[in-house]
């Protein structure tokens, strides 16, 4: 079946199978070196205010699906994935 439409895939179809790990990313100290106290103190209030549940915390930064995909859905996965030529991406 496929992950994304829920289409049955007959045993004799073409299929895809695919694997998407997303990691989470951010610099949250100062790379100069600086004593920042209230950089740390922003810090640990963003800790406190977020999820209590730890699984929350862990999908935010570690996301991790695999299965198999029809041809359809292939595609519609490259066309969403694929940066335009010359665009490279946030960083």
């Amino acid at each position: 079946m496929c992950a994304t439409c829920g289409r049955p895939i007959s045993a004799r179809e073409l299929y895809y199978r695919f694997t998407l790990v997303l990691q989470g990313e951010q610099d949250v100290l100062d790379a100069s070196g600086g004593d920042d106290a209230g950089g740390l103190d922003a810090l640990l209030q963003q800790l406190e205010q977020g999820p209590e549940d730890a699984r929350e915390w862990e999908e935010q930064v570690h996301w991790e699906r695999s299965g198999v995909i029809c041809p359809a859905c292939r595609d519609l996965v490259r066309r969403t994935l694929t940066l335009p030529e010359g665009d490279t991406g946030p960083h």
